[in-house]
Formats: C-alpha cells, sequence, structure tokens
C-alpha cells in the first residue's frame, strides 16, 4: 500500500503547531503530491505559523462545490515524539489519526478517481497549519472560503464504529483577572481586599453555570493569585472554558458571565474578562442527516454518526451553513499521546468509502437528488 509510504514519509516529519518549517516542510510534500493529480496550489503565507494551503481542482460555474478540510499540524515539539511504526493491525506515531492520517485518506481516494480516468472537478482541499491550538490565525480563512462551498467532508478521525460526525460542541476559552489590595495579613488584615476570596465566590458561580441536561459545562481549568501566607491576596485569574450544543445556551452562559463579571462578592475588588468564542457550536442539522442517508445510498453501506463534545474545524464551516460531515478519516485512538495509533483496516474502508462519495460527485454535482 504506497499510502502507507506516504503517511510515513510526512509522519516523520515534525509538524508541531509552533515549528513553522516542518509545517510547511509537510506541506511542501502535500503540494507536490496534489498537483501531480492536477491541482492549483493557492498559498496563504504566514510569518510566525505554517503557510495554510488551497488546493483548487477545475472548476464547472454553476454546480455545487465540495471542500475537503483538513490540517498539517500536530502537538509534540521536535524531539519529544517523532517515531513511525506498524504492526499487522496498527499504525503508530505522531499525526497517525489526527489528522495526518485523514489527510492521506482523501489524497488516496482522489488518486483512485484519476486511475480510473476520472477528471477531477469541483472539490477543493483546504489544509490549514493551526488547528491544534484553536485556529486562532485560520478560522477567519476558513469562514471566508467555505461560503463557497455547498458540502465539507472534514477527515478527522473516525469513531470506533466508523461513525462519522454530525454535531459538535462549541468552545469559548476566557481569562478572568481580579484585582484587590494587598495588606498585612496580622496587622491589617481588615484593610485588604482579598482577590483571592473573590476568586473562590466567582469559580463558584461559573461551575453553577453547567447544564449537563442540555450538554453545557464550564470549566475552571487553572487558578492563579496571591503574594504569600502573611498577604491579603491583591490580584488572582481564573482560567475557563465553556462547551455547548446549543446556540440558546450560549447566550445564556455569556451573558451570566458577564454579571459574575461585574458583580464583587468582595467589598473593594475590581475583575476584568479577555477572552471570547473559540470555534461556534455545530449543530446537527436536517440537511446534514439527509447527506447520510444519500451517502448509505451511493455506498451501498451503512454508515453511523454520533455527536462529540471535541471541537474541530468543522464547527468554523458549518457555522457559515454549509452542510458539513466531519470523521471521515481512519479509527485510531491515543491521539495528543505518545500513544497514538491509527488502525489499518480502516484506512481501506475510508479510503473506498471517499472514492465511491467523490465519484459520485463529480458525475452528478449533487448529493440531494433522486438516486
Amino acid at each position: 500500500m504506497d499510502y502507507l509510504d506516504n503517511l510515513e514519509t510526512i509522519i516523520k516529519i515534525n509538524s508541531y503547531t509552533k515549528n513553522k518549517i516542518g509545517v510547511d516542510k509537510v506541506g511542501e510534500v502535500f503540494d507536490k503530491w496534489f498537483i501531480e493529480l492536477g491541482f492549483e496550489v493557492n498559498l496563504y503565507e504566514r510569518e510566525l505559523i505554517g503557510n495554510h494551503r488551497h488546493y483548487l481542482s477545475k472548476y464547472e460555474k454553476g454546480k455545487k462545490r465540495l471542500l475537503i478540510l483538513g490540517h498539517l499540524d500536530t502537538v509534540f515539539p521536535p524531539q519529544k515524539f517523532e517515531e513511525y511504526s506498524e504492526d499487522s493491525e496498527w499504525i503508530y506515531g505522531p499525526g497517525v489519526c489526527d489528522m495526518k492520517g485523514g489527510n492521506i485518506v482523501a489524497l488516496q481516494a482522489l488518486r483512485e478517481l484519476q486511475k480510473s480516468n476520472i477528471d477531477i472537478k469541483n472539490i477543493d482541499i483546504l489544509f490549514v497549519s493551526d488547528e491544534e491550538t484553536g485556529s486562532d490565525d485560520s478560522k477567519y480563512l476558513t469562514a471566508k472560503l467555505a461560503k463557497n462551498y455547498d458540502y465539507c467532508f472534514v477527515y478527522e478521525a473516525a469513531g470506533s464504529k466508523m461513525e462519522v460526525v454530525t454535531a459538535r460542541k462549541g468552545v469559548g476559552t476566557f481569562l478572568m483577572d481580579i484585582t484587590g489590595k494587598a495588606s498585612h495579613a496580622g496587622n491589617h488584615y481588615a484593610d485588604g481586599n482579598d482577590a483571592n476570596l473573590e476568586a473562590s465566590y466567582k469559580l463558584q458561580e461559573l461551575v453553577k453555570l453547567t447544564d449537563l441536561d442540555k450538554g453545557t459545562t464550564v470549566n475552571v481549568g487553572k487558578i492563579e493569585g496571591g503574594i504569600g501566607a502573611n498577604t491579603i491576596s491583591p490580584n488572582a485569574s481564573l482560567v475557563f472554558e465553556i462547551r455547548y450544543k446549543l446556540s440558546s445556551e450560549k447566550t445564556r452562559v455569556l451573558d451570566s458571565i458577564k454579571k459574575i463579571v461585574n458583580n464583587s462578592y468582595v467589598d473593594g475588588t475590581k475583575s476584568n474578562l479577555r477572552g471570547g468564542i473559540q470555534r461556534d457550536v455545530m449543530q446537527c442539522s436536517q440537511n446534514s442527516l439527509d447527506l447520510i442517508q444519500d451517502i448509505k445510498i451511493i455506498t451501498n453501506t451503512t454508515l453511523n454518526y454520533e455527536e462529540r463534545g471535541g471541537v474541530s474545524d468543522a464547527n468554523v464551516v458549518s457555522s457559515c451553513g454549509v452542510v458539513t460531515l466531519d470523521g471521515f478519516g481512519p479509527y485510531g485512538d491515543g491521539d495528543h499521546t505518545i500513544h497514538e495509533r491509527a488502525n489499518k483496516k480502516s484506512f481501506e474502508l475510508r479510503i473506498e468509502l471517499s472514492k465511491k462519495l467523490f465519484t459520485y460527485f463529480v458525475n452528478y454535482f449533487e448529493f440531494k437528488q433522486e438516486i
């Protein structure tokens, strides 16, 4: 399987998000492969992170357009986890399932079209370079480009039963700075305004916003504050995130956070909030469910689907109104750890599925129709 040789090539190139040289090197390897398939490379150069890459196929005006979405970056710095290995069932290495493996699935499926003398049209690919750190740069580019497409397939890892993903929670990350007044804890206890105490009240109020029945969570993941045991704390900070399944919950939680920031539980303290929504919610839509039914008919395959609490760039495209399905990559586990692996058989299954879908699309340029 030549595509596994391709996978090994890019796995062995460290593409930690902050390693611009490595991320760009992986991108340049993909450039070569996609150019061989007739794609045009449109480069979005960046100074501090890897360049984003948009691969364009032939465009037939008036037809539906499909975007394949992936990312080039991984999570481990150089020399931390760079090994590639395999056995009879699994492939091991950084990015094998998240998501260099998924990128290879899409590439190989398109190669299968070329081998069958099928002209690739109206299927474009976007590979971004900063997904693992929240797509803080690329999400604006992704949203801008997404408006040109009718469908989007994202090649993050499949579920354990080869599920695709119809919904992902939205996520926001925040830092709350709290200012109080320092004083000697022994001699002038009453003269201070305790920022740490204020932080403790605010933490409890934030966590109360969690509503598990609606899929909403608020997690205060980091607390800092104070100088020492003998000093009333003059400052504190809370780092927290929100995750939500419903847009209405986003509104509720954001409004409540604003009230918590503006309310002082300890006299003399003040608070300031930084941060915001990183990726908005990907809600399951009837269009997505209809597309899954079409895929079952087109491929003669029962396609399982699921919702996930984690986020991806599918959130960005879906928020633009594009019919989006995620999880078209291989099945794997251990992502973001040194035990990351991907199942070999799942590569074959996903390549075959994608080949059938791409073949159908370039023949009809539409998934929703009488089949």
